[in-house]
């Protein structure tokens, strides 16, 4: 006797799977007009096939409001099981014959981690995985994993990351640090209360919701200096700006070690008040939707990112 399949439900039968695929780009927007646009139909066109779909599968997928839509619980369900079950596909899809690791992945990075640390070794990644396509975006905005194709992200933050997967990559510690040149001419070594004659370099978007002189404060917290602070400062957007600032003697910035360090090394930057140290709960950590299978592209791409930042580790 034979061993048949079972027969797929009577509720998502093969009319259903145009449905379904329009379900899951309408629900990865939140937007049924942006989801026609994608899928080259009309809003309207959109909308049928999800009532379609609703009807079919006895069960209500959107709240419909008056210039939006959002995701009911069976909906956010239905939704999850599509993503997972697609992205098993891609990966399956992807891999060639010969089990070649192949394929793309959407990173998205911080612009300083981005600049200052990541891209400099990425000939490494290119040379050891050649079929492996990588697409760099950068932002200091929380990436939107449901409406942007983004495998992974890169941030500078504190570790809380509800409903994603994260992972701390490395550590991070910070201090002041200027040219030789401004150190001399503000007598800085080893004389911080010569702090407040200079001109402070700040990032204003550390990480979210970072003040402006947030790093500055949990430095100066940390050493008993907050009276020295200078009034007179110039705000960045990033890290790597203020460093680069600093670099050309506009001021003292606060150097994260790992984006800062080769550049102490050549002397470019000097420490004028001493090493680095930890300071609050900020370290670089790898993001991304939970995923029941990790691709092989993706598991790869973050096993070289570790081995990567263990080497920086063991020489810091």
């Amino acid at each position: 006797m034979l061993n048949l399949p079972p027969r797929i439900s009577s509720r998502l039968n093969s009319s259903q799977f145009a449905n379904l695929h329009t379900f899951l780009v309408a629900a990865r927007h939140l937007s049924f007009a942006r989801a026609a646009q994608e899928l080259c139909l009309t809003a309207s066109a959109v909308s049928h096939r999800i009532s379609r779909l609703e009807a079919a599968l006895s069960m209500k997928l959107f709240q419909r409001l008056t210039r939006q839509v959002s995701l009911t619980d069976e909906g956010e369900r239905i939704f999850e099981i599509l993503q997972s079950a697609m992205g098993e596909l891609s990966e399956a899809l992807e891999q060639s014959s010969q089990a070649e690791i192949a394929g793309s992945i959407a990173l998205y990075a911080r612009p300083s981690v981005a600049q200052c640390w990541l891209v400099p070794r990425l000939a490494d990644f290119i040379e050891r995985y050649p079929l492996v396509s990588l697409d760099l975006r950068v932002g200091n905005d929380n990436v939107d994993f449901r409406t942007r194709k983004i495998d992974l992200a890169l941030y500078y933050a504190n570790g809380e990351f509800p409903g994603l997967t994260s992972q701390r990559l490395m550590r991070e510690r910070m201090a002041p640090v200027c040219s030789p040149e401004y150190a001399q001419r503000h007598r800085l070594l080893e004389n911080p209360q010569n702090l407040s004659n200079c001109t402070t370099l700040h990032d204003s978007l550390a990480w979210d919701h970072a003040a402006y002189d947030a790093e500055w404060t949990l430095w100066a917290e940390q050493h008993n200096l907050l009276a020295a602070l200078p009034k007179r400062t110039l705000t960045f957007d990033r890290s790597d700006l203020s460093v680069t600032a600093a670099m050309s003697h506009a001021g003292i910035a606060i150097g994260r070690q790992q984006l800062v360090q080769k550049r102490i090394d050549r002397g470019e930057l000097v420490l004028p008040f001493g090493g680095f140290s930890q300071c609050g709960h900020y370290d670089y950590y790898l993001v991304h939707p939970p995923l029941s299978v990790v691709p092989k592209r993706l598991q790869v791409f973050m096993n070289w990112l570790r081995e990567c930042a263990q080497e920086d580790e063991a020489f810091s």
